[in-house]
């Protein structure tokens, strides 16, 4: 083999191996980190108690003073 096809070679299979490190990695971390939640949260206007609904809720009543709230949007 010449010089160049070893030197190609070898970088070749470095970039793999970082590839294949770089996707373990995602992977493993997708695996173990919590899902994201559905749930709307919602903020009392009368009491300021922060709270979460179903996702198909569009206004929820707040279990500490039981008034009517529509859902924060970030």
């Amino acid at each position: 083999m010449s010089v160049p096809s070893l030197i190609l070679t070898y970088v070749v299979v470095l970039l793999a191996a970082l590839a294949g490190l770089g996707t373990y990695t995602e992977l493993r971390r997708r695996r173990f980190d919590p899902a994201a939640s559905a749930d709307r949260i919602f903020r009392c206007r009368k009491c300021g108690y922060v709270y979460t609904d179903d996702p198909d809720v569009d206004r929820s009543r707040c279990s500490q003073c039981g008034q009517t709230n529509d859902a924060i949007v970030f």
